[in-house]
């Protein structure tokens, strides 16, 4: 069978594309993945969860009869208000100000980061801080300024959060500043409605129930075909699944594509739900997330590993001389069993300059070779770690 790994990127990233939870790509991703599994003879299971739907149908920001492009931060509100603009660049300004019928201008230390959502796991309390405020402080809408140039990344994305807002460039925030206290009219135009997203899930029987999980999320934030992030790492848990179903595992396999991971809810949350105490068969977990970038190569972390399958594992990557052992990083569906004490392996990229959550997060930026590379060491991974867990403490 000839290597389909690049196939699987494609089709998500570039046939598919933009994939948020939801949505119509999300939807055909999720088909897709099940096609996938079904060709290969798993047993599939298809783990349908309620989600937040949301849609864009246009933003636009006018001052001095000047039309100006915003984009809206997902699942804003529709808004049409008119009113004064008030910058605010710190907490302590924020702590302060009085923005009842204001139009927020955040810039500066206040979205330096984008704001999580009030639901996310993994976040400092300063952000928490500031959403805290926004909430409590009720301005007609927010404008939040992007700092760097280039690409807009939207910076809030929690459909809890329900006060309008918009992200504009960094240049366009100059321009704001400039005119602090004039009245500026801003229209945000989207549709919100109840929406369904599902986890994927494909099973391989073993010779023994023990279960060994390859997993890895195939949703994207809502402007980017993800590449990267992930379609790379569902493309290799794809060639995975393909190769491992010819050959008898002595494990049984269980392969994993979960949703939520960018807007929540997690499908992560429905997966444990769905497991119950079956979650205690899972003794190895191995998740692909932003692999086989062609500007840094491929990494791995560990995460509760015995220290014989630690130098088991080290000995199986020093046949790999461009992979390297990396910290453990937490946001990761690794983490939802890293987290109950199950030996777990996060593979990634060493890069800096990602193109994660962006439109420019395409296929071009995808090394094939580096992706291949990935699938043959998860494979050795899948072997070690079967063979590690099932000799004698």
């Amino acid at each position: 069978m000839p290597n389909t790994t690049f196939r699987h990127l494609k089709a998500l990233s570039v046939e598919i594309g933009a994939r948020p939870s939801g949505s119509v790509g999300n939807q055909a991703a999720a088909a897709y993945i099940e096609s996938v599994f079904r060709r290969c003879g798993l047993a599939v299971e298809t783990q349908e969860f309620a989600c937040p739907a949301w849609e864009e149908l246009g933003a636009w920001l006018c001052m001095h009869d000047s039309a100006i492009p915003v984009a809206a931060n997902p699942y804003s509100p529709s808004c049409l208000v008119s009113a004064p603009l008030m910058p605010l660049c710190t907490g302590e300004e924020l702590e302060a100000a009085d923005l009842k019928g204001k139009l927020a201008v955040l810039y500066g230390e206040l979205v330096h980061h984008p704001l999580p959502p009030k639901a996310k796991s993994f976040k400092d309390g300063a952000n928490a801080r500031i959403v805290e405020l926004l909430e409590a402080k009720q301005p007609v809408a927010i404008l939040a300024v992007q700092q760097r140039a280039g690409e807009i990344e939207r910076l809030i994305e929690d459909w809890e959060f329900h006060i309008p807002s918009a992200t504009v460039s960094a240049q366009v925030g100059a321009m704001l500043l400039q005119h602090a206290g004039e009245t500026a009219r801003l229209r945000i135009d989207t549709r919100q409605s109840r929406g369904v997203t599902a986890n994927v899930v494909g099973r391989l029987p073993g010779l023994i129930r023990q279960q060994i999980v390859l997993c890895a999320h195939y949703d994207t934030k809502v402007d980017t075909p993800g590449a990267s992030d992930n379609a790379s790492g569902v493309a290799v848990m794809l060639a995975l699944a393909e190769q491992l179903c010819r050959q008898e595992q002595p494990y049984s396999l269980e392969f994993v594509a979960f949703t939520g991971q960018e807007y929540l809810p997690l499908g992560d949350d429905e997966y444990v739900r769905r497991r119950g105490n079956s979650f205690n068969s899972i003794d190895a977990v191995l998740n692909f997330d932003a692999v086989g970038l062609r500007n840094g190569p491929n990494a791995v972390a560990g995460f509760n590993l015995p220290p014989v399958m630690q130098a088991n594992l080290e000995r199986v990557t020093a046949h790999f001389p461009e992979v390297t052992w990396m910290e453990p990083w937490p946001e990761g569906n690794h983490s939802t069993f890293a987290f109950r004490g199950v030996p777990s392996l996060a593979f990634t990229a060493k890069v800096e300059d990602a193109h994660y959550h962006l439109r420019s997060d395409t296929i071009d930026q995808i090394s094939r070779e580096r992706l291949d590379e990935m699938v043959m060491l998860g494979g050795k991974m899948v072997e070690e770690m079967a063979l590690s867990l099932r000799m004698p403490a």
